[in-house]
């Protein structure tokens, strides 16, 4: 069992860091009271202490003292779990926001980020070298959360997920060692990183994969009316039947302020330019939405076009879900009526959403599921129902809503045609569960007992447990 940190233990913490690394507690005020706020209300807790950290080896003499004082330990990157994983009551809390340093290599197309670096400092940084890679749909996400969980963006019918783009990272285990890992060095724990990371260490640095992104590219959002939403998904189904990896969209329930109902946004990104864009989506164009913000725009902005569904604050949660391939119309029918009828039930909830990611699933699909332990990778498209209200008496009756969501998803899947049985991959996005989702006992798939080996190797005695937390497998080997 893990224990808060006390008085004396904070003293004595203070006594062995650096004078660069700040120490924080609830005597500090404002400052202290900054360093527990969270995207998410519901997720700030109090911690008995917050270390700001600007170095890696810092972040080792906190992860060993940790360690050694069975403390409680949550890691801050950009605070974006709104199962509060990022946060402790009482423990001890790493900030990595001091940490966001990117550097980019224009002739290997390397870009080097530092553990509390956010998706628009990567973004910012890698386009002024004529670069991009996979990342995070809002920009303000932390780099680490997403990567260390497996990651989607809108290039991942290009290259496929975050994971499968990094190169190397930086990661302090339970003992404080910081271990490079990559396929040449430490190769087990890279395995493990990809997709389960957050079991196994602090990352503080990360290497991506880039990819030249010198032309402007088409994005943004179509709204219709909820009468257009059967044509929607019928024409999507047709388009998505010639593989066109460039190209993605959202379909997105939504309750804009002001509107009567709820209505049908479909946010579209194409790696070319106007012309080729609104060819590829005419029969979007030619269902005659009500609004268009679509436009040509550098690829640095694309990843901001979202954020004005995730600002920070109010209570939040996110639910993973899935829906098949061909995604069925009525079903989706089905779905925009639950949302719907929810919303005019309790009006608190109307900054809600649920989504549905459409993208070439091929070049996630190419990745053998043993080669890491990310195992997202079935033929079914990801989606999230974002919750959003103020009232905290709410909190486990708006959850539920989103736990009976996510459940009737999953029933649709394994009834679908599209299932095949198989038990090797997950079937949920594993950066959309929170504790208590019914993805949490099985999240990595077939790749569930070799992690439980390595956690044994890395982390036996349980520090690092707050997201999809594996039990450690002893075995002879090990």
């Amino acid at each position: 069992m893990r224990h808060p940190i006390t008085a004396q233990q904070v003293k004595e913490l203070a006594a062995q860091l650096d004078s660069s690394t700040r120490l924080l507690t609830a005597a500090d005020g404002d400052d202290y009271e900054k360093s527990i706020s969270r995207w998410a209300d519901n997720a700030v807790k109090r911690a008995g202490a917050v270390a700001v950290p600007v170095s890696y080896e810092e972040v080792s003499k906190l992860v060993k003292f940790a360690s050694a004082n069975e403390l409680e330990l949550a890691v801050r990157g950009g605070g974006h779990s709104t199962g509060g994983t990022s946060s402790t009551e009482g423990g001890l809390t790493i900030d990595l926001s001091r940490m966001r340093a990117v550097k980019v290599d224009k002739d290997s197309k390397l870009i080097v980020a530092q553990g509390g670096a956010l998706w628009e400092d990567v973004d910012n940084a890698a386009i002024e070298k004529g670069l991009a890679t996979v990342g995070g749909t809002v920009n303000h996400t932390g780099i680490g959360g997403l990567t260390l969980g497996g990651g989607m963006g809108w290039l991942t019918g290009l290259y496929g997920t975050v994971v499968d783009n990094l190169v190397e990272a930086k990661i302090v285990v339970a003992d404080g060692r910081i271990l490079s890992v990559s396929e040449n060095e430490n190769a087990d724990l890279f395995w493990a990183i990809r997709g389960a990371g957050h079991n196994f260490g602090v990352a503080v640095e990360f290497t991506f994969r880039g990819y030249d992104q010198t032309n402007e590219i088409y994005a943004g959002g179509l709204v219709f009316t909820p009468d257009k939403l059967t044509s929607l998904v019928e024409g999507f189904n047709t388009r998505m039947k010639t593989s066109e990896p460039q190209a993605a969209g959202m379909l997105l329930f939504a309750k804009p302020p002001g509107m009567p109902v709820a209505v049908v946004v479909v946010n579209v990104f194409y790696n070319g330019d106007e012309a080729a864009a609104k060819e590829y989506f005419k029969f979007l164009f030619d269902l005659q939405p009500v609004a268009i913000t679509a436009k040509m725009m550098p690829y640095n902005h694309l990843n901001a076009l979202l954020n004005p569904l995730a600002t920070h604050g109010r209570r939040k949660a996110l639910k993973a879900v899935t829906v098949t391939n061909h995604i069925d119309v009525a079903f989706v029918q089905e779905l925009y009526n639950d949302y719907s009828q929810q919303l005019e039930k309790n009006p608190d909830m109307s900054a809600s959403f649920l989504g549905i990611e459409i993208h070439d699933v091929s070049k996630i699909q190419s990745v053998p599921l043993e080669s890491m332990a990310f195992a997202n990778r079935g033929p079914y498209r990801p989606g999230i129902v974002g919750l959003e209200w103020t009232d905290p008496t709410m909190d486990e009756e708006n959850r539920a809503w989103g736990r009976m969501i996510q459940a009737k998803c999953r029933q649709a899947i394994i009834a679908s045609k599209e299932f095949s049985g198989d038990t090797k991959t997950s079937l949920e996005y594993a950066n959309y569960v929170e504790p208590g989702d019914l993805i949490t006992d099985r999240p990595f798939g077939g790749n569930q007992q070799r992690l439980a080996i390595l956690k044994q190797k890395y982390d036996p005695d349980v520090l690092f447990y707050k997201t999809n937390p594996i039990t450690p497998l002893r075995t002879e080997a090990n």
